[in-house]
């Protein structure tokens, strides 16, 4: 059995995003993705909202809502606009999530609770110019000196790169495990922005996702305490791939307000446009699209909501959030292709959000884990050459009263 009965906080998570988009985005969103204009302003009104530590627990500063929450933001954020949701991906779930999981006391004190309350943020660094699925084929060193780590590299493909405060960056402390491409000599640092010989640039030209801030950072020689070590030497890779778990379900969630955005401007459309004297909803091959939206749109609801129920209760769920992730974001881009062919004409301008929609999608589909790395996780998954070892994971069981009486599909 599975119960979709939203609890009282899930529904005013869900109508405080909206209004929160209603007043402060959608006005000017098809304008600063034209200009690909990051409005900063946007920041501490979300904070405000406590949208920026909406599954963090209180003591950290956060305001103690679930994980399925966290979902609901972000698939209200992204039906508004995908650099919206980006946020919470960057700054709450790889970035604060993996804090609150992996952090000592003194790091959640010092980096958590300001993130948290949204008064720094966030993001995670792990891309680089010639490494991305390939997680090992990163460059980036970090040499012990005495009670300090001293970082060289580069990052690429970084969202909130130019604006963040604090970054989670991952690097190599054994040289010998790098020449034998074993993760193991991977570690991961909390990175100020403030710290000597760290610089940071913002990417230009970007074919989506325009108003938000996506760029690089370098570090030449940054000194690092040991004190902002990320668990011990060598658990980097375990730490990163862990980030990406979270960072996944909100890309899920994201991808699922995406394609309930496709399918609300096609059905306005459909129902408004003429051809051969009768609108187009009311033709055939306009209506099986529509029918698909629905389809992926309710599919990918029930697989995100499953993931969130999972962490809910702290259990393991490697495997459902990268399919919820795969399907999700794969049907976005469905989603948004039919929408602009529904459109027609004007689905290939700015006139209608279509257009917007469909350059946003790609997105989803490439980071965090590509469709192809998902499908391969999946096939393993189920051939048997991958399990896991464990039911629980790092994540904190959600047990007080803002948890819904939902359960999982299956399992």
């Amino acid at each position: 059995m599975i119960g979709l009965d939203l609890s009282e906080d899930h529904l005013s998570v869900e109508q405080l995003v909206r209004e929160f988009l209603s007043r402060e985005v959608l006005k000017d969103i098809a304008k600063n993705d034209s200009d690909q204009y990051f409005d900063r302003s946007l920041l501490p009104k979300m904070a405000e909202l406590g949208l920026l530590g909406i599954c963090i627990p209180s003591i950290y500063g956060g305001v103690d809502f679930d994980y399925i929450s966290l979902g609901i933001a972000c698939e209200e954020l992204e039906y508004g606009d995908t650099s919206l949701r980006v946020i919470l991906s960057v700054h709450l779930a790889l970035n604060s999530m993996t804090l609150l999981s992996w952090g000592t006391d003194q790091q959640k004190d010092q980096y958590l609770k300001p993130q948290a309350r949204g008064e720094k943020i966030a993001t995670f660094g792990l891309t680089e110019p010639d490494a991305g699925s390939d997680v090992v084929g990163i460059r980036t060193t970090a040499r012990r000196d005495q009670n300090e780590y001293i970082l060289n590299g580069e990052k690429t493909w970084i969202s909130l790169a130019d604006v963040a405060d604090h970054f989670l960056v991952f690097g190599w402390t054994d040289m010998q495990k790098k020449e034998n491409r074993d993760h193991r000599g991977i570690t991961a640092f909390i990175v100020e922005r403030s710290m000597p010989g760290f610089s940071s640039g913002t990417l230009h030209q970007k074919w989506g996702i325009r108003a938000g801030n996506t760029g690089f950072f370098t570090m030449n020689d940054v000194r690092v305490p040991v004190t902002n070590r990320l668990g011990e030497e060598g658990e980097g890779f375990k730490i990163a791939m862990f980030a990406l778990e979270q960072g996944r379900y909100t890309v899920a969630a994201g991808a699922t307000g995406l394609i309930r955005a496709c399918l609300d401007s096609s059905k306005k459309y459909a129902l408004e446009r003429r051809t051969f004297k009768v609108p187009i909803a009311n033709h055939q091959l306009v209506k099986e699209m529509i029918a698909q939206m629905v389809l992926d749109y309710e599919a990918s609801r029930l697989l995100w909501l499953r993931c969130g129920w999972l962490k809910n209760q702290a259990r393991h769920n490697n495997r459902e959030t990268s399919l919820a992730k795969w399907y999700a974001t794969v049907a976005s881009e469905r989603a948004a292709s039919d929408a602009v062919q529904i459109h027609g004409a004007y689905g290939f301008s700015d006139e209608y959000p279509v257009g917007r929609y469909y350059r946003n999608c790609k997105g989803g589909v490439i980071y965090e884990g590509s469709r192809e790395i998902h499908k391969l996780i999946q096939a393993d998954y189920a051939l048997g050459f991958r399990t896991d070892k464990y039911r629980r994971c790092n994540l904190p069981p959600i047990s007080d009263t803002r948890v819904p009486d939902i359960e999982p599909a299956t399992g």
